[in-house]
């Protein structure tokens, strides 16, 4: 049960929201940190859970704004995978014990700061311009299961979706509807895992102010820090928590 009187549950999950707000306001990514970060202090499956009303709610402000510039063939393509995905990582969650979510989580981490740290020096994952219709579906799956379980499922996206080289809109709009329709793919998996108690919705409902300002501070901020260090800064944290994710569940 979320801990709402632990003073390192409420810090943790501030600190979560915020990077999900200033993931939402324009430092891409790093949102991916939230869930490993609240990890730390109760179970992942727990850390998602309270994340994701959050990222729902946070959802509605980037469809409306893009509800007219979105590429409707990729969502055709890569929706049905990822609604595979989200039931596989299901069927994964409802069957082992909390230690083994722990090292999946602190995988996927580990192996999305070190995919991060590699592109911020320059390196590429190679992809044809115009991929097949079954490398976008794997990459649906792909992006199901990372998000199922971790909320980070932009590096299976990016990997179908940055090659096609479309617009700046329509990629920044096909982005947020896939996206958006994901973590309502993801409600039903939660229901069944039983994570959306009267405590986890509390818990939401707690941190959900501080959703709407940390994005409007990550528009401020983007435009004024340098980037490339604070991103350099939260993939290494995340690194570092994936491997205590990784030792503690070993």
């Amino acid at each position: 049960m979320a801990r709402l009187h632990d003073p390192w549950f409420l810090a943790a999950a501030g600190l979560a929201v915020l990077l999900l707000g200033l993931s939402k306001g324009g430092f891409v990514g790093i949102g991916a940190l939230g869930t490993p970060l609240l990890a730390l202090v109760i179970s992942p499956v727990e850390a998602a859970a309270i994340m994701l009303p959050i990222l729902i709610a946070q959802d509605v402000v980037g469809v409306w704004a893009f509800r007219r510039t979105w590429d409707r063939s990729i969502l055709v393509i890569m929706l049905p995978g990822a609604a595979l995905g989200v039931a596989l990582a299901y069927l994964f969650a409802s069957r082992v014990p909390e230690a083994a979510m722990q090292i999946a989580l602190g995988g996927i981490s580990i192996l999305f700061a070190i995919r991060s740290l590699w592109m911020q020096r320059g390196g590429r994952v190679p992809a044809p311009a115009n991929p097949p219709r079954w490398f976008g579906f794997a990459m649906g799956l792909a992006s199901g299961i990372t998000s199922q379980i971790a909320h980070a499922g932009q590096p299976p996206f990016q990997i179908y979706v940055l090659p096609r080289r479309l617009p700046r809109d329509l990629l920044v709009g096909t982005t947020a509807i896939f996206f958006a329709a994901l973590n309502w793919i993801k409600v039903p998996a939660y229901l069944a895992l039983g994570q959306f108690t009267r405590a986890h919705l509390l818990a939401s409902l707690i941190l959900m102010p501080i959703a709407i300002p940390s994005t409007l501070a990550g528009v401020w901020l983007v435009r004024r820090v340098n980037a490339e260090r604070f991103y350099a800064l939260i993939y290494w944290l995340m690194l570092l928590i994936g491997v205590k994710l990784v030792y503690d569940g070993i």
